[in-house]
């Protein structure tokens, strides 16, 4: 058993981290409230641009109508191509301290570049946040294009200007023929999952419900398709990479504020445990203390 000094500075110590914990989680729990709601209200624009952007990459699919397939096909980035060479956007933190939410981006990555190396297909990086590129430079074979930190608690669209100028210069120019951002999303206040999602070319979601209306019916545009097309495309595609910071900047707040509160938790069970201990350690003393007194008073009775 240790000794009643090493007890009690155990405890104290403990003490300490437990404030910070604490700490931490509330100041995790501020931030996420924020986090949420500016996630919450970009979201429905976000799904209004994917659909239109989905919308008008179908259109080079469709033949009745007043949209010829050039129309859509000349604008580089909605061109679709064999797969040879694919270019991930990692978005992780610049700190740890937030349970598993920079180890489950990265092992997604891991395991796409794996499949890429067996299927012959070329893999680039572009890494936001540190702890992204940390790990992408222990990877062989994969092609680091750049590095940007993470964005703070308070992100503005002209952070991702940079990253969105690379990606379309990637993409028009054929250097890489997909592009995916890996990021965390969360699905509740609990679950965080690690996901995949395609950026370029835009992928029709057949879940939307709306896939089988005719496109001519669907929509106007104004003042034409073609210089929709040419002049919208970029700003759609920006409109996707800013929503899924905003939900993986969520996402990281809410898995940082459960680590604390978990961290904060086994600080509890430990200073109760080591209390328990220290307060028996005690009453032994205390005991032997007894035992010895009353020994040495009977020994000089004696």
């Amino acid at each position: 058993m240790a000794s009643l000094i090493t007890l009690k500075r155990r405890i104290g110590s403990i003490r300490s981290t437990r404030q910070i914990t604490k700490a931490m989680e509330l100041v995790s729990a501020s931030k996420l409230r924020r986090a949420q709601e500016q996630a919450r209200l970009s979201r429905a624009y976000r799904e209004a641009a994917y659909r239109l952007l989905a919308r008008l990459n179908a259109m080079s699919e469709i033949t009745d109508t007043a949209v010829t397939a050039e129309d859509v096909t000349e604008q580089p980035l909605f061109q679709k191509r064999p797969v040879d060479s694919r270019l991930y956007i990692v978005i992780t933190s610049n700190s740890g301290l937030a349970g598993a939410y920079n180890v489950n981006v990265l092992k997604l990555l891991a395991k796409a570049i794996g499949e890429n190396q067996k299927a012959g297909i070329r893999s680039s990086v572009i890494t936001i946040g540190n702890r992204g590129v940390q790990f992408v430079r222990t990877l062989a074979g994969v092609d680091l294009l750049a590095h940007y930190p993470a964005f703070g608690d308070k992100p503005t669209q002209a952070d991702i200007q940079p990253i969105l100028t690379t990606i379309l210069a990637q993409y028009s120019s054929a250097a890489v023929d997909e592009v995916l951002v890996l990021y965390t999303l969360p699905r509740s206040g609990i679950l965080q999952e690690a996901v995949s999602v395609p950026l370029l070319p835009a992928q029709l979601d057949q879940t939307d419900g709306t896939d089988n209306i005719p496109l001519d019916l669907a929509m106007n545009f104004e003042p034409d398709i073609p210089t929709v097309i040419h002049h919208i495309t970029a700003r759609l595609i920006e409109v996707q990479l800013w929503q899924f910071v905003l939900e993986s900047l969520a996402s990281e707040h809410s898995m940082r504020m459960l680590a604390m509160k978990n961290a904060t938790d086994n600080a509890n069970e430990l200073i109760g445990d080591y209390t328990l201990e220290y307060n028996t350690a005690r009453q032994a003393a205390i005991t032997q203390e007894l035992a010895e007194i009353t020994g040495g008073a009977e020994a000089m009775k004696g």
